[in-house]
């Protein structure tokens, strides 16, 4: 018997398809697919949701001292006039940073291997790529999905029947984080 489903795809396909579905299961919380995807999907995403728990506390926070350029009204960069030179004035700043352990560095490492990069695009403004931001989704699963599901062991995801695709009659389900 076979370990995994090919759902009608080459490898590459299949993981491709497996990944692009657990990134968007990530962001969105749930999505719709077919009853075989969905629970392939589980087998990829639990995994991760419990590697991000037994990581998420382990960091340390470390205070250092960063060069940020200075900015005017605009947001754009002041420069001054050294030498004949146009260059841009610095400030030191004291910020706070997670610095990582070496095991959940590991993790976030794992955890990229699987996820695509997300790019939110603000509805106002779809057709400009100026105001996209791009989303952590790992830092969104250390610091949102993980301390949501640390008192579960498992069964981080629920599938719920909707009924048969109207095309194919295939079974969909919509798979939701719990």
């Amino acid at each position: 018997m076979a370990k995994y489903r090919k759902l009608g795809k080459t490898s590459s396909q299949r993981k491709a398809l497996l990944r692009n579905q657990t990134t968007a299961l990530l962001y969105h919380g749930k999505i719709v697919t077919t009853e075989a995807r969905a629970k392939e999907i589980r087998k990829v995403v639990e995994p991760l949701i419990t590697m991000a728990i037994k990581e998420r506390d382990n960091f340390e926070t470390v205070t250092v001292t960063a060069k940020v350029p200075r900015k005017d009204a605009n947001g754009k960069r002041v420069k001054e006039v050294v030498d004949g030179k146009r260059v841009t004035v610095f400030d030191e700043v004291q910020k706070e940073i997670k610095k990582d352990s070496p095991s959940r560095l590991n993790a976030r490492r794992q955890i990229l291997r699987v996820l695509y990069p997300v790019v939110d695009v603000p509805k106002e403004n779809s057709g400009r790529k100026r105001n996209t931001k791009k989303v952590d989704l790992v830092d969104k699963m250390f610091t949102e999905i993980a301390p949501k599901y640390a008192d579960r062991n498992g069964g981080y995801t629920r599938i719920v029947k909707i009924g048969p695709r109207k095309g194919d009659a295939a079974m969909e389900v919509i798979l939701e984080l719990v």
